[in-house]
């Protein structure tokens, strides 16, 4: 039971919803039914897709996670090495054939934006790619693993790609994505170059940093204030992550653990956000 506890702590559970909503938000918005695709991609994306994300980056950032202090809860778990190989296995074991299915209920699109979305999954943790330690493709890497979900819906169902309202999303979400993974990076910033492992925050530093996710949480609002009434109201959800970071402008590498207080805030702020924009989407369902 204790391995099993220590499995599950691994994928993360408060961080499920992250991947599996914007997958099943998409879809229900684009086809409004419920189908054997819809329930099997968001169970997937639910756990097996966390499973196997948090699984692989706790088992090869181990000895870096016993450095950094914020480990060990639910920002990360820290695998005694005897259970590394059973994660990996139940990582893969439990999304095999939820991949399988998928792919074989998808079409050429969907089946590349899925088998891209697992790559990106490991090149982001695993030795001889590790995307984790590469400045700026680390953002771009992790911004992939919550926004390929929605892409996915969008491409299995046969929706145009190209439409105004798809580039429009894909480009906030990404934004925002690579906000979130920028200012998450700020806080480690001391325990990672003590680990000798780079990130974007080591790179251009903590206060740098911070003021690029200030951006591109800015930049993110913006886009999504375009979509129009009332997919616009979504934007508003921007002002509370501005907030959350106003004061941590003038961070330095030295004061850099305070970034966690914010990033903190940053996980509950979440649940409203997809609060907000499960109730524009219901707005949407129900009209005519």
């Amino acid at each position: 039971m204790k391995s099993l506890s220590m499995v599950l702590k691994s994928s993360r559970p408060v961080s499920w919803i992250n991947t599996a909503y914007p997958f099943a938000a998409a879809y229900l918005m684009i086809t409004r039914q419920i189908d054997l695709t819809l329930v099997l991609g968001t169970v997937f994306f639910l756990i097996p897709y966390n499973l196997l994300m948090y699984g692989i980056n706790d088992v090869f950032d181990y000895e870096s996670d016993l450095r950094n202090a914020r480990k060990g809860g639910i920002e990360g778990a820290i695998l005694p090495k005897e259970l590394h190989k059973t994660v990996i296995w139940a990582g893969v074991i439990s999304a095999a054939p939820f991949v399988v299915a998928l792919l074989a209920l998808g079409n050429l699109l969907s089946s590349t934006v899925l088998i891209f979305s697992l790559f990106t999954v490991v090149a982001y943790s695993v030795k001889g790619l590790r995307f984790k330690e590469r400045p700026f493709l680390d953002s771009v890497t992790s911004a992939t693993h919550f926004v390929l979900p929605m892409v996915f819906a969008f491409a299995v169902t046969g929706s145009h790609l190209q439409s105004k309202t798809f580039v429009t999303v894909t480009v906030a979400f990404m934004l925002w994505a690579m906000a979130s993974h920028a200012f998450g990076a700020v806080q480690d910033v001391k325990a990672d170059r003590e680990g000798g492992i780079s990130s974007i925050a080591t790179y251009f530093g903590a206060r740098a940093t911070t003021r690029s996710a200030f951006v591109m949480y800015l930049a993110s609002g913006i886009y999504l204030f375009t979509l129009g009434w009332p997919n616009n109201l979504v934007s508003a959800v921007n002002v509370g992550y501005l907030a959350i970071l106003f004061p941590h402008l003038w961070i330095t590498d030295e004061t850099c653990e305070k970034a966690n207080v914010g990033w903190r805030k940053f996980i509950w702020l979440n649940f409203l956000a997809g609060f907000i924009v499960t109730m524009v989407l219901i707005y949407n369902l129900l009209k005519p």
